[in-house]
């Protein structure tokens, strides 16, 4: 009979219900760290629900590969009927080839490179907040400051001009919400290629300006990029721009809206930061934690592999990594369910993967947490839900989507 339970995982409108998604996992981690999921209308794949278990898996990137099916779907396409991806991204490669492309924007998002932006974040910050206090007291801290914040700074570094800005925010939302009623595109049959392309044109201009007059940007580096001493095709310099530009900024949004969220519902914690901002630092991590943007990533076992607790896992079989329940595993986490910007330990989250495929922008999503609640704290009276929150439909990257706040801000 099969297990109901395993729809929490692949099904996105599971994901706008946290209290009983949460539940429902808790549940399944008592009986234990991974769960076979077998539902008529779904390919079968192993639940991968404990955080030791998915780092194991994420160190042996050689047995459990992205490739071929990276995300979960509901039916996987045979070898004949499999059409190759127009533009490859990151999370799409695996091995030599990963490590080459991602060697190619690496040194950029290292952590004295990331700090050399901490100026030009902080004045992005500074106008988001100047921007709600411009609104009165109210305003839907989701769509008003969580979604333009991060997309901005990614935009801006990728030199995208702020014209744009609006029709790159829908695009990603699009991407990673097509399980969202709210994001979804009338009559398109297959809305992320659309998307896809979409950001392809939006990007076409920049990658030829950059390419005829180099400055020291993100896009300069992606444009002129090498691989192994030969000149990236375009159709691979917009891979890089469609993963930097979208994951770049929705996980980050998200974040920053679901912390938020974590804050309001958990009033004593905002108290806590508002007496010592000094604790927004470790308080970014908690809220990644917490929050977990990124929901999930498949891998495809390439062998026979027997992890450390014994489980036996087949050549051929599918398993996803469910970071949102790892980042709860009682097991590593005291107390997982309590929101604590003080905690010592935050720092072993898995919101950021782990490994050789462990998120390029890390850094950089941290400086942006960090950035935008150190420019809100010291200039917040008060602050309080005014609705009712709700969360975006999407089994792969999500957050709030509505946050209503009522709030008084210092000027």
């Amino acid at each position: 009979m099969a297990d109901e339970r395993g729809r929490i995982f692949i099904e996105p409108a599971q994901y706008t219900d946290l209290d009983r998604w949460h539940a429902v996992a808790t549940e399944m981690r008592a009986e234990g760290p991974l769960h076979r999921v077998e539902l008529d209308d779904y390919d079968p794949f192993w639940a991968v629900l404990g955080l030791p278990e998915i780092m194991e898996i994420e160190k042996n990137s050689d047995v459990f590969t992205n490739a071929p099916d990276p995300v979960a779907m509901s039916k996987r396409p045979s070898a004949s009927d499999r059409q190759a991806s127009p533009v490859n991204t990151l999370i799409q490669m695996d091995g030599d080839e990963h490590r080459a492309h991602r060697q190619l924007v690496n040194d950029w998002f290292k952590p004295g490179e990331i700090k050399k932006l901490s100026d030009q974040v902080a004045l992005q910050a500074k106008r988001s907040i100047d921007e709600m206090a411009a609104k009165g007291g109210a305003c839907d801290f989701a769509t008003d400051v969580a979604m333009n914040y991060p997309l901005r700074v990614i935009l801006d570094i990728l030199g995208l001009p702020e014209d744009q800005f609006p029709k790159m925010l829908r695009l990603t939302q699009e991407l990673f919400g097509d399980g969202d009623p709210d994001f979804q595109r009338a009559g398109e049959d297959d809305q992320a290629m659309a998307v896809i392309m979409d950001v392809i044109t939006l990007f076409t201009g920049i990658n030829a300006e950059r390419r005829e007059n180099p400055t020291n940007d993100l896009a300069t580096v992606i444009a002129n990029g090498e691989i192994n001493g030969t000149p990236l095709e375009d159709m691979d310099t917009y891979g890089y721009y469609l993963i930097v530009a979208t994951a770049g900024h929705d996980t980050t949004s998200n974040a920053v809206g679901g912390g938020m969220e974590a804050l309001l519902e958990h009033p004593e914690q905002l108290t806590k930061l508002m007496g010592d901002p000094s604790l927004i630092d470790g308080a970014a991590d908690e809220i990644v934690r917490w929050v977990s943007p990124v929901k999930h990533f498949m891998r495809t076992a390439q062998q026979d592999y027997t992890l450390a607790g014994g489980q036996e896992i087949a050549k051929g079989d599918w398993l996803l990594l469910s970071y949102q329940s790892a980042n709860r595993d009682e097991r590593v986490f005291a107390d997982p369910f309590t929101f604590d910007v003080t905690r010592a330990d935050a720092d072993k989250h898995l919101g950021f993967g782990f490994g050789r495929h462990y998120c390029l922008g890390a850094h950089l999503a941290r400086l942006e947490i960090r950035a935008l609640f150190r420019e809100l704290i010291p200039r917040l009276d008060s602050i309080e839900l005014a609705g009712t929150a709700e969360q975006t439909a999407s089994v792969l990257v999500s957050g709030p989507k509505r946050l209503p706040v009522t709030y008084s801000l210092k000027a």
